[in-house]
């Protein structure tokens, strides 16, 4: 991935309009790694919300990563 300054702000924005539109199910695996690398390079600090809101997107990349490789069965 070779993004300009802008670049990285313009793929994140894409990719967090696709899942607050349709959910991470709507990506595939490698744009949720590409995902999972731009939340974690953004720095939300100053915004206690935001910086929450980033924890817990992670968690459910995170998630949807271990049922990709290991999908769960109902018995």
């Amino acid at each position: 991935m070779s993004y300009g300054e802008d670049g990285y702000e313009d793929e994140l924005g894409r990719l967090l309009g696709i899942v607050s539109d349709k959910g991470l199910k709507a990506l595939d695996l490698v744009e949720l790694d590409s995902l999972r690398i731009l939340l974690k390079a953004k720095d939300y600090r100053n915004n206690k919300k935001a910086n929450k809101s980033k924890a817990k997107l992670l968690k459910q990349i995170n998630s949807a990563f271990y049922d990709s490789h290991r999908p769960r069965r109902f018995l």
